[in-house]
């Protein structure tokens, strides 16, 4: 039995089966971890919602950013230029697989291993990520959280977590840790605007994982949403950015969590900036 880690398909359906025969996964015995953004960008982002949801116990999935912007699209019938979700807007199934990606979690922890879509702000300990995430998680999946879904979630204030943030101020924050997340000041203000490589970060920040005295800094965490990092582990942080770039013709990455060994396929796609 193994567990693979992989991450952002982005609805690449055909370099996922790829991967999965590279390493023999066998559903029967093995799992599969997903780092999140399993649609948009890419061309068969329907059929991978599909794929995923049919694994049932066998596949855990954290909530990207792209995933909750099917569904936001969902709710308020708004898609971008670039987005590649019509066909699930349109599926005979829409709504079952909305509902399933809903109620997804924010962050799954097993033992030592962290998995989370972009990552954590650094004054969290694990514990307070999973208690913190499970509620806004509940949150998500809630109906009344339509409006805030639709509207009140894109923004990127706050950026500084405190315990006394409440409501949609709160959400916002923990979504945007979670599913956006790439570089704060080392004093542990998050910025959202950087995109580029970990290397070249402007002056005053730095990557999440390498913020001074981080509190979720023992445990090791995986995560996807930065396909320009550099580079996919980066010791001494305990961390894995898995998120190499399928969807924009660079390859698709998986880590065997019992012996860390990594597994990649080059993509066949080449989506547009």
């Amino acid at each position: 039995m193994a567990t693979y880690a992989i991450g952002d398909v982005q609805g690449c359906y055909d370099e996922l089966q790829r991967l999965l025969d590279k390493v023999r996964f066998d559903p029967g015995r093995d799992r599969l971890w997903f780092t999140g953004d399993l649609v948009n960008r890419g061309p068969r982002s329907l059929k991978v919602l599909r794929f995923v949801r049919g694994l049932g116990s066998r596949a855990v999935t954290v909530l990207g950013n792209h995933d909750l912007h099917l569904v936001a699209a969902s709710i308020n019938r708004r898609t971008r230029a670039r987005d590649t979700l019509d066909g699930i807007l349109k599926a005979r199934d829409r709504d079952e697989l909305v509902d399933w990606l809903r109620r997804l979690p924010l962050i799954h922890v097993e033992g030592d291993w962290v998995l989370v879509h972009a990552g954590l702000p650094p004054q969290w300990t694990v514990d307070e990520a999973v208690s913190i995430c499970s509620e806004a998680a509940r949150a998500i999946a809630s109906r009344r959280s339509d409006g805030f879904l639709a509207e009140g979630m894109y923004g990127d204030q706050p950026d500084r977590w405190s315990p006394t943030l409440r409501g949609r101020d709160r959400l916002r924050f923990v979504i945007n840790c979670c599913t956006r997340l790439r570089v704060c000041t080392p004093e542990g203000h998050i910025d959202l605007r950087y995109k580029g490589p970990a290397g070249a970060t402007p002056d005053g920040l730095i990557p999440w994982f390498t913020v001074p005295g981080r509190r979720s800094a023992s445990s090791t965490v995986v995560f996807g949403h930065w396909s320009t990092l550099g580079r996919v582990h980066w010791p001494p942080y305990k961390v894995y950015g898995l998120d190499t770039g399928c969807v924009w013709g660079r390859k698709l990455t998986a880590l065997r969590l019992e012996d860390r060994r990594l597994f990649a396929v080059a993509s066949e796609f080449r989506g547009s900036d």
